[in-house]
């Protein structure tokens, strides 16, 4: 059921297919850091989910084409608290939280909606946070055109460190660097 509510918000907000991108970018680079099936699992119920609270935000702000205001720049840093308690009701939800919560979090303590940094911030939202920007970076938006996926690559590499765990970036890098030229592919859904 949360996945149809998923589905139905990325038909909201115009990101069709968001989820199952995010989910299909981050498994090999799970595999990768040597996360056990169980972790997979997981990574599997939550990456569909991680986005879910911005089913409180109003429709007409996720799809403006414009710069947003401060207001509205703090109404959609709520969907991660917002998304958390939709899921913690949930019989797997200490599953889904971590990748709900935690996603916008950086490793320099920028993000939101906690401030945490490095490895407070739990590596699956590390690795999903990697997975996300990249398909946000390669997708267009209402507020601009997509970015191609080697300029995206590029934008990865260069914030590894500040927005993103460096590790974590580094085998996001290496995965679909051994999958150059497949990776769309490998994404399509």
């Amino acid at each position: 059921m949360l996945g149809s509510i998923a589905r139905a918000l990325e038909e909201r907000d115009q990101t069709r297919g968001h989820g199952a991108r995010v989910l299909a970018l981050a498994e090999p680079v799970a595999w990768r850091l040597g996360w056990d099936e169980k972790r997979i699992a997981g990574l599997r119920f939550g990456a569909p989910l991680h986005d879910i609270g911005k089913l409180t935000v109003r429709g007409e702000l996720l799809r403006k084409a414009g710069s947003l205001t401060i207001a509205e720049l703090t109404e959609i840093r709520v969907h991660p608290t917002a998304g958390a308690s939709l899921v913690a009701p949930l019989r797997h939800a200490s599953e889904a939280l971590p990748y709900v919560l935690f996603h916008h979090e950086c490793w320099d303590g920028s993000g939101y909606p906690f401030g945490l940094s490095g490895h407070s911030i739990p590596v699956e939202a590390r690795l999903l946070g990697v997975a996300d920007a990249f398909d946000a970076m390669t997708s267009s938006r209402p507020y601009r055109h997509a970015l191609s996926a080697d300029r995206a690559f590029a934008e990865i590499a260069i914030y590894a460190g500040s927005q993103f765990d460096p590790r974590v970036a580094e085998a996001f890098l290496e995965v679909w660097a051994e999958h150059a030229g497949t990776w769309t592919s490998a994404i399509a859904s």
